[in-house]
């Protein structure tokens, strides 16, 4: 069977871990999950204040080459070693993860479809168009929850970069897309497409 690989990009704070998990909830062990998160570059090199300082919402922040190899390793049946990210220290983990790979594949991080050597590669393209404040509460809540953030740096990082990052980088990466989702309804036609994919390829 063809792997079927799907590119979920957004706004942080949009819904598109939420999305990856109805898929992965809709078809079970068939699905393999990536996030973008888990390639940002390794800054141990830095002191902790130089790191914490870093533009993570720019495309030079991410280890494209990295991620582009273990996705074409996915696509021939090879299995990966993904590394592991600390959001609050900035740099990776000893610790990786090995993941094999799955009839369904999906990447997904707000700066997927900015990458021109990753669009050739998917099999389908989904941008999640939702309003700012709402993915703005949003980050909010999960970073200070799951990443042990301050709401100050929090707020912080969103004034210094992540909206700008989001004007200039992301919101451009939608014209890359093969389906726009505004609403919870957008999912059952998503659900229905990759349906009718592995029909196809079965």
């Amino acid at each position: 069977m063809k792997t079927f690989l799907i590119g979920i990009a957004g706004g942080s704070g949009s819904g598109k871990t939420f999305l990856a998990n109805k898929i992965l909830n809709k078809f079970k062990d068939k699905v393999l999950i990536i996030q973008q998160d888990s390639y940002y570059k390794d800054l141990s090199d830095l002191e902790f204040k130089r790191r914490a300082l870093e533009n993570f919402d720019h495309p030079d922040s991410i280890d494209i080459e990295l991620l582009k190899t273990h996705i074409n390793k996915l696509l021939i049946g090879e299995s990966i070693d993904r590394p592991t990210y600390s959001f609050s220290k900035h740099i990776r983990k000893d610790q990786i993860k090995t993941l094999s790979p799955k009839p369904i594949i999906i990447v997904e991080g707000i700066l997927i479809l900015s990458f021109k050597e990753l669009l050739n590669l998917f099999s389908l393209k989904i941008f999640i168009n939702i309003d700012s404040d709402i993915r703005f509460i949003r980050r909010l809540k999960r970073d200070i929850k799951q990443r042990n953030r301050s709401p100050l740096d929090v707020c912080r990082q969103y004034l210094s970069s992540v909206k700008p990052m989001h004007k200039k980088f992301v919101i451009p990466s939608k014209n890359n897309s093969d389906f726009i989702v505004k609403n919870e309804n957008d999912y059952k036609n998503i659900i229905n497409i990759i349906k009718g994919e592995l029909v196809k390829s079965s």
